[in-house]
This record gives C-alpha cells, structure tokens and sequence, in this order.
C-alpha cells in the first residue's frame, strides 16, 4: 500500500528489489522528483544508466542498476528519511551526512532536488528524501 501514499518508497522498494533479483533494467512510473532523485544516482555512481519512456500516460522510468565485477549491487543501502507521516528537514548548517561523506543524502530545497554536497555549496536546507550508500 505504500506505493498509493508514498511514491518515492514506492521508487526505492522498486529499484532495491531489482537489484536484488539482479535485474538488468526495471520501469518506475515517472515522476519529476523521481527524474532528479534517478538522476542524482547516475551522477553519483549508483546506477549505470536511466531512459524516459512515454506511455501516453505519466511515463516512465527505465533505470539500469549498477553491479561490481562481483555482481553485488553497487547501492549497498537506501533509506527514506522524511515520510507523509513525519517529515524530516535540515537546515543548511545541519545536513545529515551518509558514512562521513562516502555515501549521498538526497533532499528537496527551494532549488529543486539536489545531494548534500550541492546543498552545502548553495548553503541552502530542505526536506531530507533519501540516504544512499
């Protein structure tokens, strides 16, 4: 039922269970927030690659989940922060951190949707979304 309520569970619970069953590609329904959360991974390095597709509707996502020489996924761990239920912010003097800089905390500013590194150069704070390691 999540994914009624929570799209952006919905798009992690998808994507971490394709890589699970070491899936080559899987389809997210898209979404804006979802475009700029896909495309923080890919630069970032947790994905191989993302392509929209238009279905006469709301489209979708096909994302390409990244796997080592050893077919271990390359996101080890993703975590929703802020829920409908509880909402979780950070000003720009408090962004959260993911293993002391190794990992990327994804968050909505004012800006549009940006990791904490980019938050930290804009000096700007927002609603924390996700962690990813």
């Amino acid at each position: 039922m999540s994914g009624i309520s929570d799209p952006v569970s919905n798009y992690m619970a998808r994507l971490r269970n394709a890589q699970q069953a070491e899936q080559t590609y899987v389809d997210i329904p898209a979404s804006k927030l979802k475009r700029a959360m896909t495309q923080i991974l890919l630069e970032k390095g947790y994905i191989k690659n993302f392509v929209n597709i238009d279905d006469g509707k709301q489209g979708l996502l096909r994302v390409y989940p990244k796997y080592d020489e050893y077919d271990q996924p390359a996101i080890r761990m993703m975590e929703r922060v802020s829920r409908p239920g509880r909402r979780e912010y950070a000003d720009s003097d408090n962004l959260p951190e993911v293993k002391n800089g190794l990992g990327v905390v994804i968050l909505s500013t004012s800006r549009g949707v940006m990791s904490d590194k980019e938050a930290r150069r804009f000096g700007v704070g927002g609603e924390v979304l996700a962690k990813v390691f």
